[in-house]
């Protein structure tokens, strides 16, 4: 599952991970992510940290509250983020500038329990 308020991030994401993962479905706001997270039950969920209203930390602080167990695997453009990140129940971390680079190894990492953080 992905969720980025940007369409063009999803897609960028989606282009990288579909020819190994299924994606389940997208969501553009944390509200949105909640409720298809609850329908679909993804084993890995690709999370914006800075969206508008709920955040990708706020969203995941709901989700693992709730008893989620996903791999939850944020992006942002904000390298300072990765600690509140990977507090709030993050399995990796991944800066946006290396999505091309770093994001289909972090899926792998996050699924096979360990954490993963990228580099700048």
């Amino acid at each position: 599952m992905l969720v980025d308020d940007i369409p063009e991030v999803i897609e960028f994401c989606r282009g990288i991970l579909e020819a190994n993962y299924e994606i389940v479905g997208t969501a553009g706001d944390g509200e949105s992510a909640i409720a298809l997270f609850a329908a679909e039950q993804p084993d890995v969920l690709v999370l914006d940290i800075s969206m508008p209203g709920l955040t990708g930390i706020d969203v995941a602080r709901r989700l693992r509250a709730s008893g989620c167990t996903a791999a939850i695997v944020f992006v942002s453009a904000s390298v300072e983020r990765a600690a509140a990140a990977i507090e709030a129940g993050g399995s990796a971390f991944v800066w946006k500038n290396r999505i091309k680079a770093d994001l289909e190894l972090a899926v792998s990492e996050a699924l096979a329990g360990r954490l993963f953080v990228s580099g700048k």
